[in-house]
């Protein structure tokens, strides 16, 4: 049995005998008795095993390190020891040996060696509360928007646009690399497996969008990739997204959206994952549960990108990077307007120059209906828009960009067909799961992070 399900229904199972496999955790032998820190992974509480002398196999098993993989049979009693039950065992089987170089012992790691032995962390208490958070919040997500009528989109991975328009895809070819044939001094795709240059994708929005033309409401929860060579705590090259998009919704009605969903699913954590949570207050960030309750419990701030500035400005701070009109704000410009209004702040109307082509413009013909969120602790949470729904305008827009019109004329064709006001945001689902476990690091919160100059496993 799990042991989930041993320690949710405890009284059910006291005096009674059962079967539990997993891991030893630690395991301390004395001449006629023995304890084993017992783990399966289905839950953060361990089960304390007591096994004597009147074992068959007692000596065999007074050799077990930690590490093994055992089957365990025995009765549940209440504990004299530090935890309320135990298991008294009758008989315990090795299932999988385990060696003395094991390099997960019961001491405390760094989490970089941690990083170095990714395969073997999930073992230990600190990643068993940050993936057991990761899976639940992901069950979260679904549960929102499944229950508000969204469709749950599958957009392909292998695309042929940019959907940023930043370059910074990753490519892909069936040609040999080693030999690419070229035209005009260009790489000649017409013998690629698609006939172009195709890429592994760094959004699912574009195509998203299509559907969202023809069932309102969908959203889109899968990895993406960008080739950005930076190696900050919060950048990785695969990561995974959660990108809605939503027919007739306006900017203030993307932000009512953005404010419920992310309330539903820190709600939902902290009601699933108490334990974990727990843990990570204890161990990770102190104060995350109050941290979280006050998130849910807030009132967010819709200031403009022009009042911010005006804010920063004002401030009796001198800032690293000097804020400025009509330019990107900076990690401490976060940091200070979260800490300025107590709470969540939805920046909108950003500068088109610094802008994804597909926003909205404004009627100052300067400004995209575009919003940020910024959420204590963690700066930049979500990132949206309104989208252009003028075709005349998205074109010259695209034009202006520079963008292969070519590559998306389907995507300016929505505007056509039919087309009406819409508007869509991105989370990035390892920066919700840093926010909602205090862990600073992303190569922290994915089982084999793919960061520059690191591709293991």
């Amino acid at each position: 049995m799990d042991l989930k399900e041993l320690f949710d229904n405890t009284k059910e199972y006291l005096e009674k005998e059962v079967i539990v496999q997993g891991w030893i955790r630690n395991h301390r032998d004395q001449k006629t008795f023995g304890f084993i820190d017992f783990s399966d992974g289905t839950t953060m509480e361990h089960l304390q095993i007591v096994y004597d002398e009147k074992l068959d196999n007692f000596l065999d098993i007074k050799k077990l390190l930690v590490g093994c993989a055992i089957e365990a049979k025995g009765v549940i009693t209440k504990s004299s020891g530090n935890q309320a039950y135990e298991m008294h065992a009758s008989k315990i089987t090795l299932l999988g040996d385990c060696p003395e170089d094991y390099p997960i012992q019961p001491k405390r790691h760094t989490r970089e060696f941690l990083r170095s032995v990714a395969y073997l962390r999930p073992r230990t208490n600190l990643f068993q509360a940050v993936f057991r958070i990761r899976s639940v919040a992901a069950e979260a997500i679904h549960e929102y928007f499944q229950s508000h009528n969204y469709v749950y989109a599958h957009t392909p991975l292998i695309t042929t646009t940019d959907c940023e328009g930043s370059d910074q895809m990753f490519k892909i070819t069936t040609l040999d690399m080693s030999n690419i044939p070229k035209v005009d001094g260009k790489a000649d795709m017409s013998g690629d497996l698609f006939g172009r240059q195709a890429y592994i994708t760094g959004s699912g929005q574009l195509h998203g969008e299509a559907m969202a033309m023809a069932f309102k409401k969908i959203y889109t929860f899968g990895p993406t990739f960008r080739t950005e060579n930076s190696n900050t705590k919060v950048h990785a090259n695969e990561f995974w997204m959660i990108e809605p998009e939503i027919a007739f919704c306006d900017l203030n009605g993307l932000m009512d959206i953005e404010e419920e969903m992310l309330k539903f699913v820190v709600n939902y954590v902290l009601e699933h994952c108490p334990k974990e949570i727990d843990f990570c207050d204890s161990f990770v960030e102190k104060g995350l549960r109050e941290k979280l309750t006050k998130l849910v419990n807030s009132e967010f701030v819709r200031i403009t990108h022009e009042e911010t500035i005006e804010i920063l400005k004002k401030a009796p701070v001198k800032w690293e990077f000097t804020p400025e009109y009509g330019e990107d704000i900076a990690k401490e410009h976060e940091r200070y307007i979260t800490e300025y209004f107590n709470g969540p702040v939805f920046i909108t109307n950003w500068s088109k120059d610094i802008k994804a082509w597909y926003m909205k413009l404004n009627s100052d013909n300067k400004t995209v209906a575009a919003v940020d969120l910024e959420v204590p602790g963690a700066g930049e949470l979500m990132g949206g828009s309104e989208r252009e729904n003028d075709y005349d305008k998205l074109l010259a827009r695209a034009h202006e960009m520079n963008v292969d019109t070519e590559a998306v004329d389907w995507y300016l064709n929505l505007r056509k067909y039919g087309g009406c006001y819409h508007s869509g945001f991105g989370m990035g689902f390892e920066r919700l799961i840093i926010y909602l476990t205090g862990i600073e690091n992303i190569r922290d919160v994915i089982l084999f992070p793919r960061t520059p100059g690191s591709c293991e496993y």
